[in-house]
């Protein structure tokens, strides 16, 4: 099998979950923006819930890394760094929660800022479902190659 069709799928299946990830945890903390301070301060009541949240986190991560190590295109670039975004997320939640806690705390507090990261954030959660489900149809029906198929 071609190595590099295998990793066009990788990409497709990876968006296909962090896609629809990213947008739904986005618009549901835009929704909720009023009591994501509370729940930020609820998350650093327990530091417990940091360290096995942090571990869950640095899993996913090191298993999207693992997987996934293109970087030939866009959608390939965005899901290897979302993966090694994951895995740095992960690590801070364990290495230095406080730190990170207070980061998302004066994140918040900026007003428009975190809703513009959010909005960022969903349209790329957008796109990587548009790589994962739409443009595998597209290419499919066209009988078109994408670029990591030829």
């Amino acid at each position: 099998m071609n190595s590099s069709l295998g990793s066009g799928q990788r990409t497709r299946t990876l968006a296909r979950v962090m896609g629809p990830y990213l947008v739904i945890v986005t618009v549901t903390a835009l929704v909720r923006a009023g009591d994501m301070e509370r729940l930020v301060a609820d998350f650093d009541a327990s530091s417990a819930f940091t360290w096995v949240t942090g571990a869950v986190v640095l899993l996913v991560g090191l298993v999207v890394t693992a997987l996934h190590q293109e970087w030939n295109g866009p959608a390939e670039i965005v899901v290897s760094v979302l993966g090694w975004l994951t895995v740095l997320k992960g690590v801070m939640l364990l290495a230095v929660p406080l730190s990170s806690l207070t980061v998302a705390t004066s994140l918040l507090g900026s007003g428009g800022w975190w809703r513009v990261g959010m909005v960022i954030t969903a349209l790329v959660g957008a796109y990587l479902c548009w790589v994962g489900w739409v443009g595998e149809r597209k290419n499919a029906a066209s009988g078109a190659l994408t670029r990591s198929e030829r």
